[in-house]
């Protein structure tokens, strides 16, 4: 089975098949990774997901094999939300965090009414200081903590040193620890 640079490297040449196989390979991931950057905003997602592909194919001869192209992919996926953000002058929304933390078991499985009120004022806390978080740090968090990418490939995709996604992480989570302080004292 060819690799995905191999199969960008034949896109480039002609080979309509290798970019069908692209497609099959990274749509629904694609589409997973666009749905939590646009804060759980499905249709904005597919329409990414779709123009990204379009931009693969206008610019596949600027793609340097063997450079990953997953890495490639997202990084005009990337651009693409950020472009948008920047064009409505809009600030992420984060919602879709919380059908990924009820898919990950951490809603109680019968909560009485109390405790429900508490999780979701807890979930709404959080999405909101998630929210606050500056555009550059919510895009490795996502990448890091949704897409569970190695911190080297986050830094290769984005461009930047390995350092930097560190840095990028650790202020994040910095925000995010003083924005639910300052939340439960409210």
């Amino acid at each position: 089975m060819p690799s995905d640079e191999q199969l960008a490297h034949e896109v480039q040449k002609g080979e309509v098949a290798a970019l069908d196989e692209l497609v099959e390979r990274h749509h629904s991931s694609l589409i997973g990774f666009l749905y939590r950057m646009t804060g759980g905003e499905r249709s904005l997602a597919e329409d990414l997901a779709q123009e990204a592909f379009i931009r693969v194919i206008k610019a596949i001869q600027t793609y340097q094999y063997p450079r990953p192209f997953k890495h490639w992919l997202y990084a005009i996926a990337i651009n693409l939300v950020r472009d948008h953000y920047r064009k409505i002058d809009l600030g992420y929304s984060i919602s879709s965090l919380t059908n990924h933390w009820e898919d990950e078991g951490l809603q109680v499985a019968s909560p009485s009414t109390e405790e429900l009120v508490q999780n979701e004022e807890e979930k709404s806390n959080l999405l909101a200081a998630l929210k606050a978080l500056p555009i550059q740090q919510r895009e490795v968090f996502v990448l890091r903590y949704y897409q569970e990418l190695p911190l080297a490939d986050i830094a290769a995709l984005l461009t930047i040193p390995v350092g930097t996604v560190k840095s990028r992480l650790s202020l994040g989570l910095q925000r995010l620890r003083e924005t639910m302080e300052e939340f439960q004292h409210q």
